[in-house]
C-alpha cells in the first residue's frame, strides 16, 4: 500500500495527503477533458444528446475519483488498520451511491432529450423526469441497504402497501396522467392542431397537460377535457397528416340543362376561386363529377382544397356564391324540390 521507508504517523499522513492530491488532480484533469470535448461538440453545432450526457457525467466522475482516493489514503496509514473493514465497505458504498447519482443524471438527460424530440409539453417533461429520478434513487438506496446487510424486505413490503394505497387513492389522476403521456407520445394531437371530437367539441388545442387538454373553440371559449376522456374519444385532426383539407360542394341542375356546359362553367368558377382566394390551395386542380339522378335535379359535386380547416369555410362560401351567380347568368336552372307522380 505504501513504501517501506515511510514510517511514523507524520510521514504516513503526508503520504496519505499526497494520494488525495493525486486523485483530486486526476479527477480534475478527467473532468476538464470531458468539458473540453463537450464544448468542442457544441462549437461544431452538435449540441446533442452526447454533449449533454458528457456535461451531466462530469460531477459524478470527479466525486467518485476523489472519494475513492480519500478512502485509499485512509487505508494506507497504519494507525487506522482497525478500520480497514469499514473503509472497504465505505469504498463499495461510495461506488453504489455515485453510480446511482450518475444513472439519475444520465437517465434524466436521456428522458428529457427523448421527450423533447416527440414534442412533449415542458411541464409534463419536468413531472416525468422527477418520477424517473425518484425511482432510480429508491432502487439505488435499496441496493445500498442490502449491501450493508440491512434487511430491505420489510421496507419493500411497506413500500408495496403504501404504493398500492396511493395508487388506489390517485387512480383517476394517474389514469389522466398516463392517458396524457399516450396522447403526446403517439402524436395524436399537438398544440395548435384543429380537432373535432365525436361529442361535437371542436377547436384549437392550446395545451396538453398531465391531467387535461385545453381546446379553444370558434366562440373563443376554453373547453377542458380530461385526458382519459380524450384518449377514449374518436378524434378528427384536421391538421394531420397535413393542414390541407378537401372542400366539396354538392349541387344539382335541371334535367333540361346541358350537362357538358354545366361542367365547363362549374370548373371555370372553381378555378376563379382558386386563383383569387388566398385560402385555396393554388396547386390543386378542381374536380367535377355527376353523382346521381335526383328527384328534381341531376346532382353533382365540385371538389377543391383549402389551406386548413378555417380556410375551408371561406372557400366553401365563396364557391357557392359564385356558382349561384354564374348559373343565373348562364341561364342554368337549379330546381326546387319537385316530385312528379
Amino acid at each position: 500500500m505504501r513504501p517501506e521507508f515511510i514510517e511514523g504517523p507524520l510521514l504516513e499522513s503526508v503520504w496519505a495527503l499526497g494520494i488525495v492530491i493525486v486523485f483530486a488532480l486526476g479527477g480534475w484533469l478527467i473532468n476538464l477533458g470531458m468539458r473540453s470535448v463537450q464544448k468542442r461538440l457544441v462549437s461544431r453545432g452538435r449540441a446533442t444528446f452526447a454533449s449533454q450526457l458528457l456535461s451531466s457525467m462530469g460531477r459524478p466522475v470527479f466525486l467518485l475519483i476523489v472519494l475513492e482516493g480519500v478512502i485509499l489514503a485512509l487505508s494506507s496509514v497504519s494507525y487506522l488498520e482497525a478500520w480497514q473493514g469499514n473503509l472497504a465497505k465505505a469504498s463499495v458504498s461510495v461506488v453504489i451511491a455515485l453510480v446511482t447519482y450518475a444513472l439519475a443524471r444520465g437517465g434524466g438527460v436521456l428522458l428529457v432529450w427523448y421527450l423533447r424530440r416527440v414534442k412533449v409539453r415542458q411541464s409534463l417533461i419536468r413531472l416525468m423526469r422527477r418520477v424517473v429520478l425518484l425511482i432510480i434513487y429508491i432502487i439505488g438506496l435499496l441496493v445500498l441497504l442490502d449491501y450493508l446487510g440491512i434487511s430491505i424486505s420489510p421496507l419493500i413490503a411497506g413500500l408495496g402497501l403504501g404504493g398500492l394505497a396511493i395508487a388506489l387513492a390517485l387512480q383517476p389522476t394517474l389514469s389522466h396522467f398516463f392517458a396524457g403521456a399516450q396522447i403526446v407520445s403517439d402524436n395524436v394531437v399537438r398544440v395548435g392542431d384543429y380537432i373535432e371530437l365525436d361529442s361535437g367539441v371542436r377547436g384549437y388545442v392550446t395545451e396538453v397537460g398531465w391531467r387535461s387538454t385545453r381546446v379553444r373553440t370558434a366562440f373563443n371559449n376554453m373547453v377542458i377535457i380530461p385526458n382519459s376522456r380524450l384518449a377514449d374519444s374518436i378524434i378528427t385532426n384536421y391538421y394531420g397528416p397535413s393542414m390541407e383539407i378537401g372542400v366539396i360542394v354538392n349541387a344539382g341542375v335541371s334535367y333540361s340543362s346541358d350537362l357538358a356546359h354545366v361542367e365547363r362553367v362549374s370548373l371555370e368558377v372553381a378555378r376563379e376561386v382558386i386563383n383569387e382566394l388566398d385560402e385555396a390551395v393554388k396547386t390543386f386542380e378542381p374536380w367535377f363529377g355527376y353523382e346521381e339522378f335526383g328527384d328534381s335535379n341531376v346532382n353533382f359535386w365540385v371538389w377543391l382544397q383549402a389551406n386548413d380547416r378555417i380556410a375551408s369555410f371561406r372557400v366553401t362560401s365563396e364557391l357557392i356564391k359564385r356558382l349561384h351567380a354564374r348559373f343565373d347568368k348562364e341561364g342554368i336552372t337549379i330546381n326546387y324540390p319537385v316530385r312528379r307522380l
